[in-house]
């Protein structure tokens, strides 16, 4: 077992790791027990074909092999973490396919890891994307994606000697017990690790306490080993100083993006029409809530806070399925006996959801756990009237463009019935307000051009 996940990059043991990851994600080591062998590369294909992924034209890519003639005068980027491209959900997914999608130097090479059930490789946005396949195994799917991952990102520079120092770029601090040993490859090769932190996933409610003292333990790892830790939220990155300033981590701040630009739905388009209709709702006449459906997105409160105000809008919430959780309110709220409450499911055509968002009267942001979110910039670009909870990382992003409530009994309640009795030109004036912010703090083009200049820096020294 040892040498199995030592083949991956495995520090076993560091800092009791492995014995927090066995008791909370035990189900990992007989994977990897199993399939110590794994590639995560296609059979071989012509380079002509077209397929669609994610309901986006993708060019297929032939297998690589070891190529000890490849040139590149490039900076390769290895980015793992997300879900992959092209997006369909998820912050860390579109964050990725803005950066690749805007690329404005033609220095700089992508490489994303994308989640599948299949192995290929394919072309979009310009970069290059492998699929590793990943097995269901429960908490540890997220530990055992980036592992291979970054295994496979290793194993390709390997083959082709050309690259020269490369950038494995992490989204989030899932697989510190096994930082030591892939950078200590990663160095070998003349590459650096970079980190995102991420927020505080070890906060998160819906984790075990075994699971929980693993996220704090492999954050802190992952701190440790970075040699740079790339923070989209000024408090992330305050905390990610202050609490490990034993190993002096190196970090910037380079913001999450978003914009400010109108959906292309107008308001007579079918499918807006077709939404509103379908979930028996008028413009401007529905609150809206758009996240995971965890304990930690403050779902509990919004529900009951809204079932506590006289507002005669609706509440309309777009989110991922958790059964067990959605029957978990129902038995402390009983929500399903206030017709205002509507669960829609979730939206992943775009534009569409850019459009119920400018639809809404108002928006409802209850994350509280770190880092800068994107839905709450979206919403920020998007909708006028936004009630935040009062938190540091959302005063961090929408400053005085927003209106604030309390994680305690009748303070978003009484917000809510304030809200509904705003003049219109107090919601324009906050509409403006959250717009500006995101034009001038948070917009994607800056954002990439941001990354590109740090991606280069090194290449430019050589």
């Amino acid at each position: 077992m040892q040498g199995a996940l030592r083949q991956y990059g495995a520090v076993y043991g560091e800092g009791g790791g492995w014995a927090y990851l066995s008791s909370g994600l035990g189900s990992l080591c007989a994977v990897f027990e199993r399939r110590k062998g794994m590639k995560c590369l296609s059979p071989k294909r012509e380079n002509t074909i077209i397929e669609e992924v994610n309901g986006k034209q993708v060019r297929v890519l032939e297998q690589h092999g070891r190529h000890l003639k490849y040139s590149t005068e490039k900076r390769h980027i290895f980015i793992i973490g997300s879900k992959g491209i092209p997006a369909q959900y998820g912050g860390f997914e579109t964050f990725v396919e803005k950066l690749t999608e805007r690329r404005v130097s033609d220095r700089i090479r992508y490489h994303v890891a994308c989640m599948g059930r299949n192995d290929g490789r394919y072309e979009y946005n310009g970069a290059k994307c492998f699929y590793v396949n990943v097995p269901q195994i429960g908490a540890a799917k997220a530990v055992y994606y980036d592992i291979a991952a970054l295994g496979h990102c290793i194993s390709y520079c390997r083959a082709r000697p050309a690259i020269k120092r490369p950038v494995f770029y992490v989204l989030a601090c899932r697989i510190g017990p096994f930082a030591r040993h892939f950078k200590k490859k990663i160095e070998r090769l003349g590459g650096v690790l970079y980190v995102n932190p991420d927020g505080h996933e070890w906060k998160r409610k819906k984790w075990n306490a075994a699971i929980r003292r693993y996220w704090k333990l492999s954050e802190r790892l992952m701190v440790k080993h970075a040699d740079l830790l790339v923070c989209d939220s000024k408090n992330i990155e305050a905390y990610i100083r202050k609490e490990y300033a034993s190993y002096h981590p190196k970090t910037i701040y380079i913001a999450y993006g978003s914009d400010t630009e109108p959906s292309v739905l107008r308001d007579n388009d079918r499918r807006y029409v077709g939404w509103l209709e379908e979930n028996s709702l008028d413009k401007k006449g529905y609150y809206l809530i758009v996240g995971r459906f965890v304990p930690e997105n403050s779902f509990e409160t919004m529900i009951r806070e809204f079932m506590g105000s006289s507002s005669r809008k609706k509440l309309v919430i777009v989110t991922t399925a958790n059964d067990s959780f959605l029957e978990i309110l129902e038995t402390k709220l009983r929500f399903r006996s206030d017709g205002r409450i509507r669960f829609v499911g979730t939206v992943y055509d775009q534009e569409l959801l850019k459009k119920i968002r400018e639809g809404a009267y108002g928006y409802l942001h209850g994350h509280t756990v770190g880092g800068t979110n994107p839905s709450l910039l979206e919403a920020l670009g998007s909708t006028e009237l936004n009630l935040l909870v009062n938190v540091g990382f959302n005063r961090e992003v929408a400053g005085e463009a927003a209106l604030y409530w309390e994680d305690q009994k009748g303070s978003l309640a009484e917000l809510i019935d304030r809200a509904d009795r705003l003049e219109a030109r107090t919601i324009s004036s906050l509409g403006k307000k959250a717009k500006e912010r995101i034009r001038m703090a948070y917009s994607w083009g800056d954002i990439v051009e941001r990354y590109e200049r740090l991606f280069e820096e090194r290449l430019s020294a050589e």
